[in-house]
């Protein structure tokens, strides 16, 4: 479509790419279907744009696929393909995380795994849980361990449930369709993302009959846009609208800014660079912010409820007077989410902000049953969904290690990696004496160094050898 050749940069498909396919008019733009459809739903115009702004529909075929080569001396040399180890070798989520790395494309991975800024919060979010000390007890009949809860009255295995996240065909070309098939296998919720690689009709008919699922909402400046979407949410049995309020403008992330600009090809110190005509600082996380309301604000969410008879959340919340607020404003929970430390960085780990916010909302006389805390960020041992609930967290949501999974094996890889963690809880739960959900409190863990983000810790092997810094441009 060569309305797609336009709209690529601003829908995330990332600005090389329209680089590559523009013109210095309009009947000299090429046609970027071929590299913008791989990764977005066909429903994307009508689900972002105004039917005015879509200009019609171009036959292509497919870019052939290239080999993977280095350059040495000038000349291009094919490099030995990464050989992935068995599923059954994965042991911990930062085993799919290595995988993952290797099997992604540039583009691909550092779209997922950047953070915001310097990372810092990003980082922060797991060693939040490090943080926390557990306080087992002993002598209690653990032979039978059962981990099932409800999620805002869904049942599940585990008190987990998937996020949204964007663009899951970059992890695998299944997408979010072999992410609702997990979640099934796996016994818990997925929350459908706005910002899709397959269609909500595609997403929804991979849903078993009896598969349950919520979904993420960004809400549109053209409302009724908005509208449109949460009323076919409700059509289809979706049972939680999560509205996501931390990005009223996109965080600058710069790992997956600076893939963006060295992939450009040639031209990159070209004339452009001159006539303010491109704008190279912002990565393929440009255009979302486009398509998100910057103008949302609490008057508005009585308009939220009213469109809908779902549950509807607030996703981002950072501080207990926000919680508070939301619970007054009749909503029916919130998640503690700094966006996977990719907005404000320096924000704290959502693990941080849960004591306040429990403390807070039950004076407010907010109950577990009429105002559901989730926390989302960093998860990535048995151990840390043990101590968000310990400290009031229904559940745990996981994006990354969803999409590290899925990358690394598919569906499959979805299924142990959910498998592995259930493994780690149950371990946890019977070695402090947790037989149940229920039994665990907040007398089982200390939060005394929570709050202090200058306490020393032992290297956390896994995390230093898996993660990936930034590197500056000179290094590039």
């Amino acid at each position: 479509m060569l309305c797609r050749a336009q709209y690529v940069y601003e829908a995330g498909g990332g600005e090389h790419t329209t680089l590559e396919n523009r013109g210095q008019n309009l009947g000299n733009i090429r046609d970027a279907t071929a590299i913008f459809d791989p990764i977005h739903p066909k429903d994307i115009m009508d689900k972002l744009l105004k039917p005015a702004l879509t200009m019609g529909v171009r036959a292509h075929k497919p870019a052939p696929k290239k080999k993977k080569a280095v350059k040495t001396d000038g000349a291009e040399e094919e490099v030995e393909e990464f050989k992935k180890p068995p599923l059954a070798a994965m042991l911990n989520s930062f085993d799919f995380e290595s995988v993952a790395r290797e099997v992604m494309e540039p583009q691909a991975w550092g779209y997922y795994s950047s953070g915001g800024d310097d990372e810092i919060t990003l980082r922060d979010n797991h060693l939040a849980f490090q943080r926390i000390t557990m306080r087992p007890r002993i002598l209690v009949n653990v032979r039978e361990i059962d981990m099932t809860t409800k999620i805002l009255g869904v049942p599940a295995s585990i008190p987990l449930y998937f996020t949204a996240t964007a663009l899951a065909k970059l992890a695998h070309q299944e997408g979010e369709l072999a992410i609702v098939k997990a979640a099934k296998k796996a016994g818990v919720p997925y929350m459908l993302p706005t910002l899709s690689s397959y269609t909500l009709d595609e997403m929804l008919e991979a849903r078993t009959p009896d598969q349950v699922v919520f979904s993420q909402l960004y809400v549109n400046p053209e409302r009724s846009r908005s509208e449109e979407y949460v009323t076919k949410l409700e059509k289809a049995g979706v049972q939680a609208l999560f509205v996501t309020v931390d990005a009223p403008q996109l965080g600058r992330r710069e790992k997956d800014m600076r893939n963006k600009f060295t992939q450009q090809g040639s031209d990159v110190q070209g004339d452009d660079e001159d006539d303010g005509a491109v704008d190279r600082s912002q990565g393929a996380t440009r255009a979302i912010s486009s398509y998100i309301d910057p103008g949302l604000n609490w008057e508005d969410v009585p308009w939220l409820k009213s469109i809908t008879k779902m549950k509807v959340l607030l996703k981002g919340v950072q501080c207990a007077e926000d919680a508070v607020m939301a619970y007054k404003a009749g909503l029916s929970g919130c998640v503690l989410s700094n966006h996977g430390g990719r907005q404000l960085d320096t924000c704290r780990p959502g693990i941080e902000v849960l004591p306040e916010v429990m403390e807070a909302i039950k004076a407010e006389g907010a109950t577990k049953e009429n105002f559901a805390v989730f926390i989302d960020g960093g998860v990535r041992r048995g151990g840390d969904v043990f101590k968000a609930v310990a400290l009031g967290a229904q559940a745990v949501g996981v994006g990354r290690p969803v999409l590290y999974s899925l990358a690394s094996y598919g569906q499959n890889g979805i299924v142990r990696m959910v498998h592995m963690l259930q493994d780690e809880l149950q371990m946890v739960m019977r070695l402090a004496g947790t037989p149940n959900i229920p039994s665990i409190t907040e007398k089982h863990v200390i939060t005394t160094n929570l709050a202090d983000h200058i306490v020393p810790l032992p290297i956390d092997n896994l995390t230093h050898k898996t993660y990936q810094g930034l590197e500056p441009a000179a290094r590039l």
